[in-house]
């Protein structure tokens, strides 16, 4: 099943969308090592989809902070064989969390409908693959890179700079052939972020949202919330779902979650005080 392209245009969205996180890696942040093995990966694709996951999301690196990178061959050999098998149980589309144009392509044969790149397709040859296989891009935003990005980010007005490499990305990928209803934006929170660049930016989602792309936001189970809560070890799901309606409020477009039936209960809580 083609990805429903609409889905991704902020002028059809009728509601957020829900992105499920699927991590096929030893080491991510939160749930690395639970979801290796091809079957347990797809046991949790599926409880994802129950509970109303619109997209899953399949990563096959850890973009943590200072997570090692992993080569081309070795994420393709963990993540292709969860495409397949999603794509054969599930009509849910299925995007690819990479970087590297051998992974995108790979995971595109395998099934994926879109991609998801943290780097925002700068790395060599990325663009020209992304612009090939026009599919729904995500432009994500980072200073530095994962094993150096939390040193110490620096900022002169972290929403602007932030706003203006998005759009100087968007307008590469429309320069390339890429549509702009295939195009969303993320700010990156985390990624090369202090805590209170995090808290500028989600005040001012709207400036993302204002410049007519769709936009995602990434705020599942950062540090972030511990750090608002100055609690560093409290559990992070009633944060994650706070800061999902936060910025659905704002007018994001899709949520990349964890924790997707919380988030959609709220979301549909919302809807319905809203009378929709």
């Amino acid at each position: 099943m083609p990805f429903d392209f609409p889905a991704v245009d902020p002028h059809s969205l009728a509601r957020p969308r829900v992105m499920g996180i699927l991590n096929v890696t030893p080491d991510s942040f939160s749930d690395g090592g639970r979801f290796l093995h091809v079957d347990k990966a797809i046991e949790h694709a599926l409880q994802l989809v129950a509970d109303g996951a619109d997209i899953i999301d399949v990563g096959g690196e850890s973009t943590r902070p200072g997570a090692r990178p992993v080569t081309a061959a070795e994420e393709i050999d963990r993540v292709v064989p969860v495409i397949e098998s999603i794509r054969q149980v599930s009509q849910v589309p299925v995007s690819i969390d990479t970087s590297k144009p051998e992974v995108m392509r790979a995971a595109v044969v395998a099934g994926a409908a879109m991609i998801n790149d943290v780097r925002a397709l700068t790395c060599d040859g990325a663009m020209a693959v992304a612009a090939d296989l026009q599919l729904p891009v995500c432009l994500m935003h980072m200073q530095g890179q994962p094993d150096s990005m939390q040193r110490n980010p620096n900022y002169s007005d972290v929403v602007e700079e932030v706003r203006t490499f998005l759009l100087n990305r968007a307008q590469a990928c429309m320069s390339n052939g890429i549509p702009h209803d295939r195009i969303i934006i993320d700010p990156g929170f985390g990624f090369g972020k202090s805590v209170q660049h995090n808290i500028e930016l989600l005040r001012h989602l709207d400036r993302l949202v204002d410049t007519g792309f769709a936009v995602l936001a990434g705020l599942s189970r950062k540090s972030m919330i511990g750090a608002m809560l100055d609690d560093p070890k409290r559990d992070r799901l009633a944060g994650s779902v706070t800061l999902a309606l936060y910025a659905m409020r704002q007018g994001v477009h899709i949520v990349r979650v964890h924790d997707v039936a919380e988030t959609v209960d709220a979301l549909r809580i919302e809807a319905a005080l809203a009378g929709g």
